[in-house]
């Protein structure tokens, strides 16, 4: 990794601290300045300037409403929201220039199903489109039709999302975010948090790589894949590590007709297009916390593992030659893979925004207006993301989703 050259803060002293200024930070800093526009002073900590590792722009950039749990489908029905007006929501920031365009592609997810994995599909279909989505089921032959490309052989069905589904740009939405967060006047600060200083139960300062050290009101850890790292700098915990996800865009000699989704097979590998060509992942084989500077690729996890599963369910992947591949890390919370969101109950000004293992760029718009709520007004005023409070960790109570990838 290249060495960092941080630079110093402006002030010493900020209502709000931020540690980590990619698409959740970015988003909770942007409804942080909506809610108080100057009336409060906020800091934005990034120690990667250039977001090389930030996990958001490594990520595959995708948004889908196909959930078991209510409320991240409502989670992900405002990301969308959020996504299809981002140029009108961001124009009062860029005068004189075009918003960003995050360039969505309504493709959807199809996800596979098992023949004993049926009954569950179809419910959360069911659920899903009680709550507004337009999943629907197709039995093997109906998919067959929709999709005459994908081998059914083995499966009981598909869930597809026929519309509110697909992929975008990942790093225009969090661009989008830091730049009306600074123009709302938000400070951001290209250093990295080291240490905290916890007093009567409460975070007060934060002190920085160049050794410079700012006082704080509110601490928000939105630190990804490191959000441990910054717990234990408070002497808390919370089951977050980094886990790598190896990306691959490769070329097929045969094309695949029409408007292809987003394919999750039975496997965990999942395929999209990508312009003429085509984006894969998997879990992978050796699937378990990294360092946190690991960024090595294993090739292969291609060769051995996820083209053997594309071939089988795509035939038509028969023949493919990989152009470029990529190492990115989940924060993945290895209790309940899902987020957790809101004050820790000791430390009272420590906010938890962390562990979306994988789902946290798409969930990033409702979760920073989410912290938002909780700093400006003490309590959630549009979704109630209460499941994801922090109690459930020491409690061991996990927080249940069964569509995860």
């Amino acid at each position: 990794m290249p060495i960092p050259r941080y630079k110093s803060p402006s002030r010493d002293a900020y209502d709000i601290v931020i540690v980590g200024g990619a698409a959740v930070g970015s988003s909770t800093a942007y409804w942080l300045s909506l809610a108080l526009g100057r009336a409060a002073s906020i800091l934005v900590v990034e120690r990667d300037s250039s977001y090389e590792f930030a996990s958001t722009a490594l990520s595959t950039s995708s948004i889908r409403q196909q959930y078991s749990n209510p409320i991240n489908v409502k989670i992900s029905q405002f990301g969308i929201e959020v996504i299809r007006s981002f140029q009108a929501r961001m124009a009062p920031f860029f005068p004189g220039e075009a918003a960003p365009d995050l360039g969505f592609r309504e493709h959807g997810y199809l996800y596979c199903c098992s023949p004993d994995g049926v009954d569950a599909a179809k419910a959360r279909v069911e659920l899903q489109r009680s709550l507004g989505a337009g999943t629907v089921f197709l039995e093997p032959a109906a998919l067959k039709e929709k999709f005459p490309w994908i081998n059914v052989d083995d499966l009981g069905g598909a869930s597809w999302g026929s519309r509110d589904e697909g992929w975008f740009d990942s790093m225009g939405l969090m661009n989008g975010f830091r730049r009306a967060a600074r123009m709302g006047g938000v400070d951001y600060l290209d250093n990295a948090v080291t240490d905290l200083k916890v007093v009567d139960n409460r975070v007060v300062a934060a002190r920085l790589a160049t050794g410079d050290t700012v006082t704080c009101g509110t601490l928000v850890n939105a630190a990804g894949p490191r959000a441990q790292v910054v717990a234990q700098m408070a002497g808390l915990s919370i089951p977050v590590r980094p886990y790598k996800r190896y990306s691959f865009v490769f070329a097929s000699a045969t094309p695949i007709p029409g408007r292809m989704p987003n394919v999750i097979d039975l496997s965990g590998t999942f395929v999209r297009p990508e312009g003429e060509l085509f984006l894969t992942g998997n879990t992978p084989q050796d699937d378990g916390p990294a360092d946190y500077d690991d960024f090595e690729m294993h090739h292969e996890e291609f060769t051995d593992h996820i083209w053997p599963a594309l071939w089988h369910r795509i035939p038509a992947f028969d023949a493919l030659k990989v152009q470029s591949s990529w190492t990115g890390h989940y924060e993945y919370n290895m209790m309940d893979h899902n987020g957790i969101v809101g004050f820790h109950p000791d430390v009272a000004n420590f906010m938890f925004a962390n562990g979306f293992s994988g789902h946290g760029l798409q969930q990033s718009p409702a979760v920073g207006r989410a912290v938002s709520e909780l700093i400006v007004h003490g309590r959630f005023q549009t979704l109630d993301l209460s499941p994801f409070a922090y109690e459930r960790i020491p409690r061991n109570e996990p927080f249940m989703e069964e569509a995860v990838i």
